[in-house]
């Protein structure tokens, strides 16, 4: 059962969002990856395989590791105009340097959350300028590549949890497992545009992704595995609700102004 839940339900949630940029396009699509459709199945088998108090300590430090997958979409967004292959080494370059820093850290639960609130606020204005977005073309047949990517890279980071001990495990749950194959096969086939848009969506849904881990890691050793993962999920549910009503707001605000 555990295996299939690794096998399987990663590389169905990258389909899901896949359809869904290709559908409503990629502010949607990177809103929708950043939940925590990654990290929180890859945590639950943690939590299955380890013990809740392994799996509150891990996810702890996923929140943190969001700093570092902020890193690397920034590194990402500014070299996206070099193409995609040096991008992504430059993105994967600084996510490894970040998270080699994060291993020296130790910040309280609250203290890392406020941390990444404010590293949430100013990522945006790092991003630089947006490369155009290309005209939509045929959907590319790559989404089996997709899945595969998805799945190989969650069935590594959950394999090596055990020896990797709760706090680098916690770190390599939030490892780009979206941004690398999402943003990856979009700026093959869409473009840099795309690809950054995609990334600039993400940023906006890491709010919902940071209160499910700061609700995960402080209710596991108190409710249990299952009470537990339902609150966090209920959590980041409407914290992802409330951003993207924010959003749309200001949105119309910004074409009521401009008209």
């Amino acid at each position: 059962m555990i295996f299939l839940l690794k096998l399987l339900l990663v590389p169905s949630l990258i389909a899901l969002v896949t359809l869904a940029g290709r559908r409503w396009g990629p502010l949607v699509a990177g809103w929708l990856s950043a939940f925590p459709i990654v990290a929180g199945p890859i945590l639950l088998v943690i939590a299955l395989e380890q013990g809740a108090t392994f799996a509150a300590s891990a996810s702890a430090n996923t929140l943190l590791a969001v700093l570092a997958i902020l890193v690397f979409s920034i590194a990402y967004a500014r070299c996206a105009h070099l193409g995609m292959p040096r991008a992504m080494t430059a993105a994967l370059l600084t996510y490894a340097l970040a998270v080699l820093v994060l291993t020296s850290v130790s910040l309280p639960l609250w203290a890392g959350f406020i941390a990444v609130l404010v590293a949430l606020l100013l990522a945006p204005r790092l991003f630089g300028p947006a490369p155009a977005q290309a005209a939509a073309g045929k959907p590319a047949g790559d989404l089996p590549w997709r899945m595969l990517a998805g799945a190989l890279l969650s069935l590594s980071v959950t394999f090596a949890a055990a020896s990797l001990g709760p706090r680098l495990s916690g770190l390599f749950a939030m490892f780009p497992v979206m941004s690398t194959v999402l943003v990856g096969f979009s700026h093959r086939t869409s473009g840099p545009g795309f690809a950054v848009a995609l990334l600039r969506g993400m940023v906006n849904g890491y709010y919902a992704f940071a209160v499910f881990c700061v609700v995960l890691s402080s209710s596991l050793s108190a409710q249990g595995i299952g009470p537990s993962f339902l609150l966090a999920t209920i959590a980041a549910l409407a914290v992802q609700l409330g951003v993207r009503w924010r959003i749309q707001r200001h949105s119309a605000k910004t074409l009521r102004a401009a008209a």
